[in-house]
């Protein structure tokens, strides 16, 4: 088996230890990856730094260039990309190709944003002794951003951080989540592939394979300007102490909720909850996992949400029809499996699902879970959801914002006035009407509050969190 190397300074270089990649659903070694050490951390910190002034000023429609042409070639290598997504993650190879279509979507932002980074002109004559004199603010990149990945989307969450990041004159030291090291390295090589097109001698992007314990070292160094990070709340918020003086973006979890009103579509409402909920496994931080329904149209909702669970086809993430494969190993399918048993013990019901095959588990509809079990509580990040009624719409806000978390939130209702009261009242990144809290389209602003973290993603947004700010007054 040919071993992947990692990208340090302008090449791709091999160690003595090597990382293997198990494929979730045939618990097979489908890669081996050559490990970075402490060492290439460092050496990769100090070339990022020393090419930064040179890649900063070249010119922006240069550095739009740069991410056309890797939007170019991702497209070229899209079914290549996919099943490399899904060898590596098991996630079925539907969602892997529209996984590879968003991030081209992304890095194409991208390209577009380089052009058009907002500036101000500003008045400066509002007291006396300040008279013709006016300012001019522009926005300037900060340097070195350290961008940490996870393997849930290993490839549009790398596009993320790079794209906004090349696009505003930045360079980037990449860590990939070691479940998925190859998605990483294949942007990386993408990258450098683009750079060499338009005559660089240098890659603006570096992507290393160590261990999380290992790069932890490094998250408080003075060349690394901003960490940008997407993955569990307990690691975050450690990096977040860790820091001296850098910037930092925080992508944590969630336990989203979505409420059905009384006069909602509930053909609509539940066809939708049903991928929300299950597609990828629910291993997404916006994936539905608590559901309130109005008591006067309940029994027909979970009717209609078994329906539609029920055609949910689950196995062999290769399989073209299949919407839930593996969870990303066997040991997180049998922590959920212990959750839902925990809810069994406090009087909860199992509507469907429930059963787990090594890491595939079946899509789980729960009722009359607590609110304090884990399966509410805490984010499940598996096919799961629990459902509940209520009586007031007031009540049902005040359920969903009853959570540690704060990312997105879904409210199918045609009443204008509860849309208003659900966007004024629930405390998250963002509210979807008429749609589930797994909606995305990558350009709007992403991120949360509360436990679910800080800063925004969306290119133009991220692009605000990765440079500062600078004014130059004029007389």
């Amino acid at each position: 088996m040919e071993k992947e190397k990692f990208l340090i300074k302008n090449e791709f270089v091999s160690s003595e230890e090597t990382v293997n990649i198990i494929n979730p659903y045939s618990s097979e070694i489908v890669k081996q990856v050559y490990k970075s050490n402490s060492e290439h951390i460092n050496v990769a910190l100090g070339y990022l730094t020393s090419i930064f002034p040179k890649y900063k000023n070249i010119p922006s429609y240069t550095k739009a260039e740069l991410l056309q042409i890797a939007t170019n070639k991702i497209k070229k290598r899209k079914e290549d990309l996919a099943y490399l997504l899904t060898l590596e993650t098991g996630k079925p190879i539907k969602l892997s190709r529209l996984e590879v279509d968003r991030a081209i979507f992304t890095f194409q932002t991208g390209a577009e944003e380089a052009r058009r980074i907002e500036g101000d002109v500003i008045q400066i004559d509002q007291l006396k002794g300040a008279e013709e004199k006016f300012g001019i603010i522009r926005r300037f990149p900060i340097g070195v951003i350290f961008a940490i990945t996870p393997w849930n989307f290993p490839i549009n969450l790398v596009a993320h951080k790079i794209s906004p990041a090349l696009a505003s004159g930045n360079v980037v030291l990449l860590k990939p989540a070691s479940a998925s090291l190859c998605c990483g390295l294949e942007i990386g090589k993408i990258i450098k592939e683009a750079s060499e097109d338009i005559g660089l001698d240098y890659c603006p992007v570096n992507v290393i394979t160590s261990s999380g314990s290992e790069v932890e070292k490094f998250v408080s160094d003075d060349r690394i300007k901003m960490i940008s990070f997407t993955g569990s709340p307990a690691v975050g918020w450690n990096l977040k102490k860790k820091l001296s003086m850098q910037k930092i973006s925080l992508e944590l979890g969630g336990n989203a909720g979505v409420i059905v009103d009384e006069n909602s579509d509930l053909k609509l409402a539940s066809s939708k909850i049903a991928v929300g909920a299950f597609a990828h496994a629910g291993q997404s931080c916006i994936s539905v996992q608590r559901v309130f329904a109005h008591k006067n149209i309940y029994k027909e909702f979970e009717k209609l949400l078994l329906e539609e669970t029920k055609k949910i086809k689950f196995g062999n993430p290769f399989e073209e029809d299949i919407l839930v494969g593996p969870m990303i190993n066997e040991t997180e399918a049998k922590r959920v499996e212990q959750w839902i048993q925990e809810a069994k013990d406090t009087k909860g019901k199992t509507l469907c699902g429930g059963k787990r095959e090594k890491a595939v588990l079946e899509p789980t509809i729960l009722t009359n879970t607590k609110k304090d079990c884990n399966v509410n509580a805490k984010e499940v990040f598996a096919p799961l959801l629990t459902l509940n009624e209520f009586d007031d719409f007031k009540k049902a806000v005040e359920e969903v914002d009853n959570s540690n978390f704060g990312l997105q939130a879904g409210v199918f209702t045609n009443n204008l006035q509860n849309v208003l009261y659900a966007y004024e009242n629930i405390e998250v990144g963002g509210v979807v009407i008429n749609d589930v809290s797994t909606f995305r389209i990558d350009s709007m602003p992403y991120g949360g509050v509360k436990q679910s973290g800080i800063g925004k993603e969306g290119v133009k947004y991220e692009i605000e969190e990765m440079t500062e700010r600078k004014i130059l007054v004029l007389s």
